[in-house]
């Protein structure tokens, strides 16, 4: 049993000038599979799916205490192991670089479920102390039951349910490469969002070392320096916010930049990651790793290279409505035609056999 004092309520984030302005995204209500299948995921637009999940058991145990929403995950605990981030007190939750930009400002461990419940408990209780949190957690392995008792209504059983609860902890904005929906369990997150075509005017970091697996802005949003980075003013004027409570769920699609900050001592999130290829086509490898190549390979390239290539890339990737293979014999189309998972997964180690030599 989990015998910890309730964990009182965290000093609310400051609702800066520059979070006060922004529009809210748009919500929905009693959204059901027909609806975000039909109307919700063609429109490739972020949405806040309001009381999706609240009558989830996990999300009543919530409303009871942290306490209770605790214990309700102790008891599923397989004892299997998951990432666990502890950041000091001076970070502020933040998730980020250390000064160098060599190494991240958190300490990474494997610990149960249990184990990180146990220190976000009694963390929680004090006004400044080091931030811990639970990432990424597959639910099937280290608390198999909470799948049965809190069923996803927007998505199919094989999509993996990931776990994510802690103190309040900031990650800073970045994109995902799937589709995704976060229903919030416990406490308050907030959201701020903007489309991809803001890239450049969020300072990314580097693409292949960033504290949160995924490129990331290097822009503090609770206090933003414009003299560094002058053109984020041009990104908030595209930015969208949203806060959810227990049991509302937010759907993002892929590679909207998103960053989220959980407002409570004790925060839970479930989210589901899904990729959807275009219709006829396998479910494709993910494409960072082909940008982190691209880039390897043609950055270094004089200006006019550069824009061969990028002709190149117009015409078999980007534009979607010239033919590229009608004057090739149908069972020659290779990679310009439609893949299966097999003829992806060859054509991924004939370029790794190409990279290795």
């Amino acid at each position: 049993m989990l015998a910890l004092a309730h964990a009182s309520r965290a000093r609310e984030a400051p609702l800066t000038i520059m979070t006060a302005t922004l529009p809210f995204l748009p919500e929905r209500h009693a959204v059901t599979r027909a609806v975000f299948d039909d109307e919700i995921l063609p429109a490739n637009e972020p949405v806040v799916l309001r009381g999706l999940v609240g009558d989830w058991p996990a999300v009543a145990r919530a409303r009871e205490s942290s306490v209770a929403i605790a214990q309700y995950l102790a008891d599923f605990d397989t004892g299997a192991p998951a990432t666990a981030l502890m950041t000091p007190p001076e970070e502020e939750g933040r998730i980020f670089y250390d000064a160098t930009m060599g190494g991240f400002n958190y300490l990474r461990s494997r610990r149960t479920v249990t184990q990180v419940l146990e220190q976000v408990l009694r963390y929680a209780q004090f006004e400044r102390s080091p931030a811990v949190a639970m990432q990424t957690a597959r639910i099937r392995e280290c608390a198999p039951g909470f799948e049965a008792d809190n069923a996803m209504p927007l998505v199919d059983a094989r999509v993996q349910p990931l776990m994510w609860f802690g103190t309040a902890i900031v990650t800073p904005a970045h994109f995902d490469e799937s589709h995704n929906i976060a229903c919030c369990v416990a406490g308050r997150r907030r959201f701020t969002l903007f489309p991809p075509a803001q890239v450049a005017n969020l300072y990314v970091g580097p693409l292949d070392h960033s504290p949160a697996g995924m490129p990331m802005s290097l822009v503090d949003f609770a206090k933003p320096d414009f003299e560094r980075f002058p053109r984020f003013r041009e990104a908030l004027a595209h930015a969208r916010a949203a806060e959810l409570a227990p049991g509302d769920a937010i759907y993002m699609p892929p590679l909207w930049w998103h960053h989220v900050r959980s407002l409570e001592r004790f925060n839970m999130l479930v989210n589901y990651w899904w990729l959807l290829p275009a219709p006829g086509h396998a479910t494709p490898p993910f494409a960072l790793d082909a940008l982190l190549h691209v880039a390897a390979a043609l950055r270094g390239l004089p200006p006019a290279q550069r824009e061969s290539w990028r002709a190149l890339f117009e015409h078999y990737v980007f534009d979607t409505e010239r033919d590229v293979t009608s004057h090739i014999p149908a069972d020659r189309h290779g990679v310009l035609g439609t893949m299966s998972a097999q003829e992806h997964e060859r054509a991924r180690t004939r370029l790794a056999q190409k990279l290795s030599r």
